[in-house]
């Protein structure tokens, strides 16, 4: 039986379909042979140079004058060229079997480079690399989409513009109004907060309201542990104080856990990295390993917190500002989110002066002024005492590139943090809030003076 080297470099000199659809994707290092290796160098380099495939003539000329060879080398090389014939075989075939032959090389690759690396064998590179190496690895396939034909794929497009987008929707009436009704897939959606004020208690409520739509939902902590977010989302979907949770006797708890099954095709997992371990590199060898382990693909990701994840592209203690450190956590988790096709949904803490501001603006946001520039979808979640003694907690908007962010820019719902939950209040306490008007374009370069929002302040 031919081996499926020789198959794809019998194909890439008589195949020059087939050629310039894979050569992009196969790498030297794939051949284990180095005769192999050369024979695959010299027929890229042709194409590259003359735009044209090579035939087998020009092939043994030009490895008969490398001079990098010696003549043993040289022959064994030759005759593996002369073998290679124009033999057809089906192009659907060929390049699955090419895609496949790619990620397995691909993988083994770098599981060696790995155990390399954890051995302590390279000087470039630690063991934080591993995991993108792998997931790099893992992602390996062709890709046949080449770029939309504005005037070739009208017909495409028109049909873009009536086709309904899948949205996760959420279960508080304004928020699907501010986003026309809920987050779209490939987007990052950021919560902006001090300490204290509701970050992971909004994105435990929102797990739980996804996975009882019946959506796949993960969830990634860096700040508690898997059991405490657990528990709070044990404390919303069982309704019960989670003061109480502790005091459930064995038999009504499972029961009440059965119950919620029974109500959901979901499924929830709650992943804990160390806080400031992870990256987003990390995070795709965890949705590559899920999916490989349990069949799990996410339709939602959240990521409690931004701030306190890792970078895949700065090492931490490192020179680098804390704007590009904090930009690049922002562009990775919108890229996975992109990579992904779902929304991602995390939080980031106020700067000190936002503590004790009578309001939030992105001016407001720690560390960063690039987080806003790449999130989708930000807003501010404001509590008072006057708030607390209502039960409410006001949402501020401070970009919305789903909708008009001047429409419902500030609103409020009700919060009960014994249960995690939020829930919507009457529209009474809606109107009875006055809307200043629309923001100033935010700009890093000029900080504009705040609006003032009396009365205000974080708690």
């Amino acid at each position: 039986m031919e081996r499926i080297e020789t198959t794809i470099l019998r194909n890439l000199v008589f195949n020059e379909e087939y050629s310039r659809k894979v050569i992009p994707f196969i790498q030297p290092d794939y051949f284990e042979q180095k005769s192999e290796k050369i024979i695959f160098q010299e027929i890229t380099h042709f194409i590259v140079k003359y735009g044209s495939a090579i035939t087998i003539e020009a092939l043994n000329i030009e490895i008969e004058n490398r001079t990098d060879l010696n003549e043993g080398e040289i022959k064994e090389t030759r005759d593996i060229c002369n073998t290679l014939t124009d033999t057809p075989a089906d192009q659907s075939w060929l390049e699955d079997t090419t895609e496949k032959w790619c990620r397995d090389r691909a993988i083994y690759l770098a599981l060696m480079e790995s155990i390399h690396i954890a051995d302590g064998n390279d000087e470039k590179k630690n063991r934080d690399a591993i995991p993108t190496i792998l997931s790099d690895a893992l992602a390996v396939s062709f890709d046949n989409h080449v770029g939309h034909d504005y005037l070739q794929d009208y017909e495409e497009r028109y049909h873009s513009y009536h086709r309904k987008e899948s949205r996760i929707q959420f279960d508080l009436e304004y928020f699907n109004k501010i986003t026309k009704g809920g987050l779209p897939n490939k987007t990052l959606n950021i919560a902006l907060a001090g300490t204290g004020v509701g970050k992971s208690l909004f994105m435990c409520h929102l797990a739980s309201s996804v996975l009882l739509e019946g959506k796949n939902v993960l969830y990634i902590t860096l700040e508690m542990a898997e059991e405490k977010i657990a528990e709070r989302i044990d404390a919303n979907l069982l309704n019960v104080p989670i003061q109480d949770i502790t005091d459930l006797p064995k038999p009504m708890f499972e029961s009440k856990v059965n119950n919620i099954s029974k109500k959901t095709q979901g499924t929830l997992i709650i992943k804990e990295y160390p806080t400031a371990s992870a990256h987003s590199g990390h995070f795709k060898a965890l949705l590559n390993e899920l999916s490989l382990k349990k069949s799990f693909k996410p339709d939602i990701i959240f990521i409690d917190y931004l701030n306190i994840c890792a970078s895949s592209r700065y090492r931490q203690n490192t020179s680098v500002n804390s704007y590009s450190y904090i930009k690049a956590i922002a562009e990775e988790l919108r890229g996975l989110a992109v990579e992904s096709n779902l929304p991602i949904v995390s939080a980031t803490q106020t700067t000190r002066s936002g503590y004790g501001s009578s309001d939030v603006d992105l001016t407001d946001t720690s560390e960063s002024f690039g987080l806003p520039a790449t999130a989708d979808l930000m807003f501010a979640l404001i509590s008072t005492e006057e708030l607390e003694a209502l039960n409410q907690i006001m949402i501020k908007q401070l970009k919305n590139r789903y909708n008009d962010p001047t429409l419902f820019k500030r609103f409020v719902v009700g919060i009960d943090r014994a249960k995690m939950r939020l829930y919507d209040v009457e529209q009474k306490a809606q109107d009875d809030i006055v809307d200043n008007g629309k923001e100033e374009e935010y700009n890093p370069e000029e900080q504009k003076p705040k609006k003032s929002f009396a009365g205000f302040k974080f708690s």
